[in-house]
């Protein structure tokens, strides 16, 4: 089974759990979210499936998925929240990342390290995110699964409440 089906699996992006926790950092930032905003809160990671990694090329396009869906069933404005929840891939279009993006990067501050941390480990996602933070020079190696967790939740609840009022809603 590809890591990307695990995540949405049993892994981060689970299917039941992590919408829930986008759900509330949305609500924290935003308020309630219409009822098109919720599918998308829901949706926006289904890209994941049958993914082979999380950040390389094929987890970087995994917005797609969830954009195409939305675009056919809600509209461009859903279309764009989707498509620009991942801030790699919106800015290599040039374009601002949606507030969903916050939210979801905002999401980790209702993940508790202790239910985090065995879904991550057992998806094999841990192991890639913490490569990746190795090779970029943010955590060493030689922390603890617990201390790069403690690195990733201060820079993605940064990064959601500096961020959400650079996000726009994409309204024609």
């Amino acid at each position: 089974m590809k890591t990307g089906t695990k995540s949405l699996l049993f892994g981060v992006h689970q299917v039941a759990w992590h919408p829930i926790t986008v759900l509330l950092a949305w609500i924290e930032l935003y308020g309630l979210p219409s009822w098109k905003e919720l599918i998308c809160i829901i949706i926006h990671d289904w890209g994941y499936w049958g993914k082979p990694n999380m950040d390389g090329q094929e987890g970087a396009d995994h917005p797609f998925f969830a954009a195409r869906l939305a675009k056919k069933y809600l509209g461009y404005d859903e279309y764009m929240l989707c498509l620009l929840h991942s801030r790699h891939l919106s800015y290599s279009m040039g374009l601002t990342p949606s507030r969903l993006c916050y939210a979801d990067k905002l999401s980790l501050k209702y993940d508790p390290w202790w239910f985090y941390l065995p879904r991550a480990w057992s998806s094999g996602e841990l192991l890639e995110y913490r490569r990746n933070a190795e090779r970029n020079g943010f955590v060493s190696g030689e922390k603890t699964h617990r201390e790069w967790f403690k690195w990733a939740y201060d820079v993605m609840v940064t990064i959601g409440l500096k961020q959400k009022a650079d996000a726009m809603p994409y309204s024609n």
